[in-house]
């Protein structure tokens, strides 16, 4: 995925939870990526943020640790 459509789509994503309580908020981000993004996007999600991507919402960073990991393959 075009790794601008990524970040909006994220930031989308956070955008929708900012209403809620900060910790609720990072969880709701966390479930909806972890539930409804398939492993690829997810990989390139955590790909991008660990190269520093500094477009994303700070939501998004901080749900980032609470997202379901990606099982490599063997």
């Amino acid at each position: 995925m075009a790794p601008d459509k990524l970040v909006y789509m994220a930031n989308q994503i956070a955008t929708f939870f900012t209403s809620q309580p900060e910790n609720e908020a990072a969880e709701g981000v966390a479930n909806h990526i972890s539930d409804f993004w398939e492993p690829r996007m997810r990989k390139q999600l955590f790909d991008m943020i660990a190269e520093g991507n500094a477009d994303f919402h700070p939501l998004v960073l901080k749900a980032a640790p609470k997202i379901r990991k990606v099982k490599e393959d063997a």
